[in-house]
């Protein structure tokens, strides 16, 4: 069986490793038929490299260069569909429609589009100007940055067409991408169109690689590495905190994605109202691909009363019946049981499932729990457990006031959403939960569920940890996400023809913005200012 090659310094090459993996269809449990490689140490130090080669050959380039790559690999991209959603169902178990053709495909080259139009047209890099003092500051490239991609999404976040990769490269810096071992065909396809548009538009050698697994301790190594500039990762928190630790001790900046369970509140006034559509709201949330959404619903929250045991007697009976998915790995499986009796043991109650299989391939049965706000307060972090997957844990609260030590209590997450009534019996509530619920989250939703990532300039897909390694930063939301991959970088009375084009005083574009003396300005640095 032929050993598929990794790109790096601008080819395909025969990986140097001897240790080879193959995807796992996950409907039948079967390998499917290609080999790859697990890179040796000497390998990915060659990518960081070739990378760090590439990072100085880009260096002083103006965003129109990358924009052009940007547009280029999303037409190479479309011209791959057919291939592209054919192997990543393979792979994944996901459906080819809609969620791969029509949903996640698209998202992915809108993404690269919006990253594009983003670096031509240069405002995000918040070009500062005093005058006065000669003093001008921009954000530019931080280096080579490695791009750790998940299992649950094939598309918009791999490492090498996802969201933090579009952003890397808009801010100017190479990628070097690590594949995930679920769906290394996928990765491929993406590099071999990468590659191609790289080649197309006059990318230096080393700019888009990709290796697709390493050993553990390479990872920690290749986290610390002095001539990379930054990482992206989104994944487990266990692996992903080892990374971080590598990071850190070398002072090296890291964006995490880790893990959220996305606490919904129905109050009471709503429950009222409309009970049984919110029950149905829940369930396909929570059950849509099989729960295998970062900011899958994983925990419910509601006070007792006869509209509230009315609700989850509904929601157990439509998890009980709706049909089982397959899940992504054997992994997955393995994990999603394991919270599952995590919470279990902690004094969780389940409603309906909770046992491995009940559908095709690697599954679980779709699996609802309840316990109550006094519990959940006694012992918060075991029942914080991420069962990433068809699952979700109901608190109950005995009255207003447990509801918020509840409420207190969370995790950082990614979202939190709050269903309230129409008639404004709930506003009081609603007030006191979302004054500390703000804080725990970096998405607050009213009257809807949390599984939908719009991806426009004003999203926050990000939060308090554990949900990312810093609260300030967000992965979905052009230009903000590019703002992570990039490093503040200030000359002082520095000679206007040595200055990067975004800090002289005749703006480049005619429609950057850029902060002149104190104001936002798509003009010239006045000539009386100079």
């Amino acid at each position: 069986m032929k050993t598929q090659n990794v790109l790096i310094d601008g080819e395909w090459r025969a990986s140097t490793g001897t240790k080879t993996f193959q995807a796992i269809n996950p409907k039948t449990t079967q390998a499917l038929s290609e080999s790859y490689p697990v890179s040796p140490w000497a390998e990915v130090e060659t990518a960081i490299n070739a990378a760090a080669k590439a990072a100085e050959a880009v260096r002083g380039w103006n965003g129109s260069r990358f924009a052009d790559f940007l547009d280029a690999y999303a037409d190479q991209i479309e011209a791959r569909t057919s291939e592209l959603v054919t192997l990543a169902n393979l792979e994944t178990g996901l459906a080819v429609q809609p969620r791969l053709q029509d949903v996640e495909l698209p998202r992915t080259t809108n993404q690269l589009r919006q990253a594009a139009k983003a670096a031509r047209d240069g405002s995000w890099v918040e070009a500062t100007i005093d005058s006065g003092s000669n003093i001008r500051s921009l954000l530019g490239p931080i280096g080579p940055v490695v791009v750790f991609g998940p299992n649950n999404f094939p598309f918009a976040f791999n490492g090498i067409s996802g969201g933090d990769f579009a952003a890397a490269v808009a801010a100017g810096n190479p990628v070097i991408a690590k594949g995930h071992s679920s769906h290394p065909g996928t990765t491929r396809i993406f590099a071999e169109a990468a590659h191609e548009a790289a080649k197309a538009t006059g990318m230096p050698a080393g700019f888009v690689q990709l290796i697709y697994r390493i050993d553990h301790s390479d990872g920690v190594k290749l986290a610390s590495h002095p001539s990379v500039g930054a990482i992206g990762y989104t994944g487990a928190r266990s692996a992903g905190m080892v990374l971080k630790e590598a990071a850190d001790k070398v002072g090296k900046p890291i964006y995490l994605e880790l893990s959220s369970i996305n606490p919904v509140y129905f109050l009471p006034g709503a429950l009222k109202e409309k009970g049984a559509a919110l029950s149905e709201q829940f369930a396909t949330s929570c059950l849509m691909a099989v729960g295998q959404f970062c900011t899958n619903p994983g925990l419910v929250i509601a006070l007792a009363g006869p509209e509230t045991e009315a609700f989850i007697k509904e929601t157990a009976e439509r998890f009980a019946a709706a049909p089982v998915g397959t899940l992504l790995s054997e992994g997955v499986q393995k994990n999603l049981h394991s919270g599952i009796q995590t919470l279990v043991k902690n004094g969780a109650q389940l409603l309906a499932g909770g046992e491995k299989g009940g559908g095709t391939g690697f599954c679980c049965q779709n699996t609802l729990l309840r316990v109550t706000g006094k519990q959940f307060i006694h012992n918060p972090e075991s029942l914080q457990t991420e069962a990433f997957g068809n699952e979700s844990l109901i608190v109950v609260a005995a009255d207003e006031e447990e509801l918020l030590a509840v409420t207190r209590c969370l995790e950082g997450n990614l979202t939190g959403s709050l269903y309230t009534s129409t008639d404004g019996s709930d506003d009081p509530l609603y007030d006191r939960v979302a004054a500390i619920l703000r804080q725990k989250v970096g998405r607050l939703l009213n009257d809807k569920m949390p599984t939908g990532v719009a991806v426009v300039p004003s999203m926050n897909h990000g939060g308090p940890f554990p949900a990312t390694g810093h609260p300030g930063f967000t992965a979905v939301g052009i230009p903000s996400s590019i703002r992570r991959f990039a490093m503040l970088q200030c000359y002082d009375g520095v000679r206007p023809h040595r200055l990067p084009a975004p800090l002289r005083n005749a703006n480049p574009t005619g429609t950057m913005w850029r902060r002149i003396d104190g104001q936002w300005s798509q003009g010239n640095v006045p000539e009386a200012s100079n």
